[in-house]
């Protein structure tokens, strides 16, 4: 888990600030799914959903801004395949 200032860990938290760098948005993930499994029982059942919505979320992430992106880059510079 990435350092953050406690100062900064606390306005995260408290939902007055966003996360900046990639490790700042690690630890609102992370923090956000520590308190989804506290709020339930911690079995293999739990953590497998909370794997298969960062998954999903990973794909849809791909699947609608990157590709885009990715399409666009094709045309201005050419394809590989």
């Amino acid at each position: 888990m990435p350092y953050i200032d406690e100062k900064y860990r606390e306005d995260i938290d408290r939902g007055i600030a966003m996360p900046s760098t990639p490790g700042e948005l690690n630890y609102a993930i992370t923090k956000m799914i520590k308190r989804y499994v506290d709020m339930k029982v911690p079995t293999y059942k739990t953590y497998n959903e909370v794997i298969g919505v960062l998954e999903c979320c990973k794909l849809e992430l791909y699947r609608r801004p990157i590709s885009k992106y990715e399409d666009k880059k094709i045309m201005e510079n050419g394809d590989v395949y």
